[in-house]
């Protein structure tokens, strides 16, 4: 399933905005991104988004199942009313050969108003039907495509200590549990993975266990491997699928469990060494939050397939670049797409290093409620990306002032001035600053010259 485009009716900012979403005939990648300056309408997008998918979500989970409502907030400043349009392409009836488009109208009239427009959800309940139908009322087989999307909020992370055993089993309804409402709940993950991993230890041979045998076995290497293929054989493969993400993503950390002693709680190895989840850095926490959420979605959803990082969906990320270093900032879009490949990804951020660094990305400038796509931004450095898309200086801009002036001065033959402005400089910014470097140069060059 993929969103192909939304139109957006005095919502917000917008008062009439259509947005088309990769995958296009110019943009291959499944990935749409947003940048702009804060209260551009980045997020009023996003959240419209989710607002209409979860109408869908309520109606895939239950008969008649209702949504998010548009608040009155939401409505444009001095208009009676406002609506969102979306189509999408979803799973077709058996007798098709190919996806079909689901088009479907939210509207929302301020109180006392009438709307122009009314919502229209019959092919909505159309694609839910069809959905319940495939994977059966009885029948966990089947697929269900993953919602969700994830605001700046979830930065607020809370991993427990403790939390009860799961009163019921979960199941791939569970997929959409505060899916386009909650962000990440760290709880619910620890409560999920700790349930899984009771069970995998029950059918199988435990990391600790295998721990143990390793050291038991010694030099044997025969019945070192055969341990390894039984314990192997034994993992639960919803907990392989997290797992294997987070392992993508941060390739320093591995064997993501839960430990009992000395009091119940998540531990990740990091270069060997044991920690408590709670002991990472915000940054870490962060996206091993976000990835392992998406993982663990995707692997409820689609319990019949082989690997359900496979699994189709859209996933709605608000700041992408929140608390994350500018090395996993580079990598992230094409560390997504080739993690989740099926998954449809709609982004926004102000790092000049998500939109550079990944082709066929389609991205748009957000300016004063216009949306403008920007192409050709593959492989450009960070500096061309803040100053052509995001019409940002690369430096301070009064010493970037005077750092052209003394450029000018060299231009110009003026040596004295030159070396006076020079001197300034160098008492004020870092050695080895590389415009001062190549001033010194051109310096050194002028001296010859006159002497």
């Amino acid at each position: 399933m993929e969103i192909r485009k939304i139109r957006l009716n005095n919502v917000g900012r917008f008062t009439d905005l259509e947005v088309p979403f990769a995958p296009t005939e110019k943009h291959a990648s499944k990935v749409t991104v947003f940048v702009g300056n804060n209260g551009a309408g980045k997020t009023t997008i996003l959240k419209s988004l989710a607002t209409s998918l979860s109408w869908l979500v309520g109606r895939i989970r239950t008969d008649n199942g209702g949504g998010s409502p548009i608040q009155e907030d939401v409505v444009t400043n001095g208009e009676s009313f406002a609506s969102i349009d979306i189509k999408v392409s979803g799973i077709s009836h058996p007798q098709a050969s190919k996806s079909t488009i689901y088009s479907w109208t939210l509207a929302r009239a301020l109180r006392g108003h009438k709307s122009k427009v009314n919502s229209s959800l019959t092919k909505l309940t159309e694609l839910a039907e069809l959905y319940r139908f495939h994977i059966g009322l009885t029948d966990d087989t089947g697929s269900l495509p993953l919602v969700v999307f994830y605001p700046v909020e979830r930065s607020v992370l809370d991993v427990p200590l403790t939390t009860r055993k799961s009163e019921r089993p979960f199941d791939q309804f569970d997929g959409y549990e505060n899916a386009l409402s909650g962000g990440v709940d760290f709880g619910r993950f620890f409560e999920w993975f700790r349930d899984r991993e009771d069970t995998e230890n029950e059918q199988g041979i435990s990391t600790t266990v295998m721990e143990q045998l390793k050291k038991i076995s010694g030099s044997d290497e025969r019945l070192a491997s055969e341990l390894k293929s039984m314990h192997l054989a034994s993992r639960d493969p919803q907990l392989s699928a997290v797992r294997s993400a987070v392992k993508k993503f941060m390739p320093d950390f591995s064997n993501l469990r839960v430990q009992r002693k000395p009091r119940l709680h998540m531990a990740i190895d990091k270069l060997g060494k044991t920690l408590n989840v709670s002991q990472l850095s915000q940054g870490e926490k962060s996206l091993m939050a976000l990835v392992g959420d998406i993982a663990r979605r995707l692997a409820i959803m689609n319990p019949s397939l082989k690997n359900p990082l496979k699994g189709e969906g859209i996933v709605l990320i608000d700041e992408v670049d929140l608390h994350l270093h500018p090395k996993w900032q580079r990598s992230l879009i094409q560390q997504l797409t080739a993690t989740f490949p099926n998954c449809q990804f709609i982004l926004t951020t102000h790092s000049p290093l998500v939109i550079s660094d990944t082709k066929d990305v389609l991205c748009y400038v957000l300016d004063d409620g216009e949306l403008k796509e920007r192409d050709g931004l593959y492989g450009l450095d960070a500096n061309q990306v803040l100053l052509d898309v995001m019409d940002t200086d690369v430096r301070n801009s009064k010493v970037q002032g005077r750092l052209d002036r003394l450029l000018e001065l060299l231009q110009d033959k003026k040596l004295k001035e030159a070396k006076s402005l020079f001197e300034e400089l160098s008492t004020e910014l870092a050695p080895g600053h590389m415009e001062l470097t190549k001033a010194a140069l051109l310096i050194r060059k002028l001296e010859l010259r006159s002497a």
